[in-house]
């Protein structure tokens, strides 16, 4: 059974979508508090439902400590439902957002969506590949059978999203990829993604590459009115 971590102070709200999200069989851990949250070993669950207005940090603060040592999918539920917080949330690490008053089927629809595009199976296990050769790239090493890529030879702790841009990248150093192209391949439904996104993906991606290369390199080069490309060096 998959299990999803729910941070939610609303009671209301939170009662709501435990019932919604148990009756599709998932299981639900329910805390109020970021600071509740962030007790509990992230290795216990496949995704997090984070309010973005808790009342001790925020859902995105919340977030920015999961990243840092997980790369469990996040969704943020939140009342704004201004450009800004869906930018920021997104380059936080967020993989969803959904604005309140919402639908819990469609919560439990975009959770599944985001499940399936991490790769995450019913049993709260990564689906088996087919595996292929690996694509190794300066620094940078990617295994599709795992879905993982590693840069120095340490794994980046990527978000679904992230890893889905990066792969496409790699898999063809370059080539210019329009954005379209690359919402084509890292969103299940690319019609619910922004131009911008991309652009949010892709400044986290290169913050963390430059983390682990010695030299800060950033492989990807943006192509001016064209879109991004991995470097052919």
């Amino acid at each position: 059974m998959l299990r999803i971590l729910l941070v939610e102070d609303e009671v209301a709200i939170a009662d709501t979508l435990v019932y919604a999200l148990e009756t599709e069989h998932f299981e639900v851990t329910h805390v109020t508090t970021a600071s509740d949250a962030l007790k509990l070993s992230t290795d216990d669950y496949q995704l997090a439902i984070l309010d973005v207005g808790l009342p001790d940090i925020s859902g995105f603060d919340l977030c920015a400590q999961i990243r840092k040592s997980s790369a469990m999918p996040v969704l943020f539920l939140t009342a704004r439902d201004s450009e800004i917080d869906r930018i920021l949330g997104l380059e936080l690490g967020g993989d969803d957002y959904v604005t309140k008053p919402f639908s819990p089927r469609e919560v439990v629809a975009r959770i599944r969506a985001i499940l399936r595009r991490a790769g995450t199976s019913k049993d709260g296990k990564k689906t088996q590949h087919e595996t292929i050769q690996g694509q190794k790239h300066g620094a940078l090493e990617h295994d599709p059978a795992a879905m993982t890529i590693s840069c120095m030879g340490k794994r980046m702790n990527l978000t679904a999203h992230e890893y889905k841009l990066l792969a496409a990248l790699m898999s063809q150093p370059g080539r210019i990829f329009t954005r379209d192209q690359l919402l084509m391949k890292a969103w299940e439904d690319p019609g619910s993604a922004m131009d911008r996104t991309i652009d949010a993906h892709i400044k986290s991606l290169r913050a963390k590459i430059r983390e682990c290369t010695p030299d800060d390199s950033d492989p990807i080069e943006t192509r001016r009115g064209l879109g991004y490309t991995l470097s052919s060096e």
